[in-house]
């Protein structure tokens, strides 16, 4: 067993690397071999090496996202993203609504439809910011729009999960704003009376709190995605009184610990898919999705910029591209509709389609490639 693993190790952090060279992301690869060995091997999904390895992956990555956080640039262009959650929100509600009028689900699973649809996934976004071709003011519009609408989506996915009942509603509030409150504490207490004592400890308890706060917000049904997310960002609002906590040797630390566990994830992504989701009409679907929903995100991401930024049509379109990928948020979302609504095997199969088209599209179109670590720390 120890051997397999080994195996799977190197294959998994070599093999993807090889073939960027080919414009084919890292993420696809992975998720590709996670398909492969979960159709050779039935139950590889459920091995718990691999889901506490899938598990690391995900919650350093949105820690690492939540580290990224830069609040006095968002202060600074709080109106015109504000402008873009707006047209973010009107989106997802037109989605959820088509969903509900021609599809036939519910409000929640309309909802949940078009997240999967529209939300950018930031972490690999801002992996590629160094390597699109872009300057600087483009740079910075890309990682805040993908970040903001993050959050956006974390929040939406929260209520719409928890949305059972009101009261499942209020005690699942109660409990993320003790959460809330609680981060900061555990991060205060441990360096009052841990950190002067154990120098150097700073990115382990980074790791640790983001697990914990992961592990919290998965128990609450809203997957690993919120929690990690939130440690990262308290981390970094603690910054001044905690500056080695959320300092630049510990966003390349976590950077360096994402990029060797994000891999498992996808692998483990890809093992978990049903036999009933390989249909020729899921496929037919995927492609149909993408080719109508991703010209639909991207033109309506130029246009604003055209008009509220007053950009040129070439940075426009560029910003645009670039916040195309959805393969996270997808991939879990997707996973969330099987389990509690019951979508169709078609419609889950094509949703995997739809992240993949819509991750490769800016390496096709650019000929550059996602890689499986994030960005590095600036």
């Amino acid at each position: 067993m120890e051997l397999l693993y080994l195996a799977l190790v190197l294959v998994l952090l070599l093999l993807p690397r090889v073939l960027q060279r080919f414009r084919i992301p890292a993420p696809l690869t992975a998720f590709t071999l996670g398909l492969a060995a979960g159709i050779a091997v039935p139950g590889l999904g459920a091995d718990s090496t691999l889901t506490l390895l899938a598990t690391l992956g995900i919650s350093s990555l949105f820690l690492f996202a939540g580290l990224e956080i830069e609040l006095e640039a968002f202060r600074r262009a709080r109106w015109k993203l504000l402008a873009h959650l707006v047209l973010r929100a009107l989106s997802l509600a037109g989605v959820a609504w088509a969903a509900m009028r021609f599809l036939g689900l519910s409000w929640q699973a309309g909802s949940l439809l078009g997240l999967a649809l529209l939300t950018p996934s930031t972490g690999f976004i801002l992996d590629t910011l160094s390597e699109q071709g872009l300057d600087e003011e483009e740079r910075f519009w890309v990682a805040a729009k993908a970040v903001a609408g993050e959050i956006l989506a974390l929040v939406v996915l929260f209520v719409v999960v928890q949305s059972g009942s009101v009261a499942t509603l209020a005690l699942a509030s109660l409990a993320l704003l003790a959460m809330v409150a609680g981060v900061p504490l555990l991060f205060i207490l441990f360096g009052r009376h841990v950190l002067p004592y154990a120098p150097g400890s700073e990115f382990s308890l980074l790791v640790m709190v983001g697990l914990i706060a992961a592990y919290l917000t998965k128990q609450l049904g809203v997957y690993y995605l919120v929690g990690a997310f939130l440690a990262g960002f308290t981390a970094r609002l603690l910054r001044e009184r905690m500056p080695l906590l959320a300092s630049d040797d510990n966003l390349r630390a976590v950077r360096l610990f994402a990029s060797f566990f994000v891999p498992f994830y996808f692998f483990a992504s890809g093992s978990h898919i049903p036999p009933e989701a390989f249909q020729w009409q899921a496929l037919a679907l995927g492609l149909a999705l993408s080719a109508v929903v991703l010209p639909l995100r991207i033109g309506i991401q130029w246009l604003h910029r055209r008009i509220v930024h007053r950009e040129s049509a070439g940075s426009s379109l560029r910003v645009a591209v670039t916040l195309a990928p959805t393969l996270i948020f997808t991939l879990v979302l997707a996973g969330i509709l099987r389990e509690r609504y019951a979508i169709s095997a078609t419609w889950y199969g094509a949703l995997l389609v739809y992240a993949f088209a819509s991750t490769a599209l800016p390496s096709v179109l650019k000929g550059r490639t996602f890689r499986l670590d994030p960005a590095p720390a600036r």
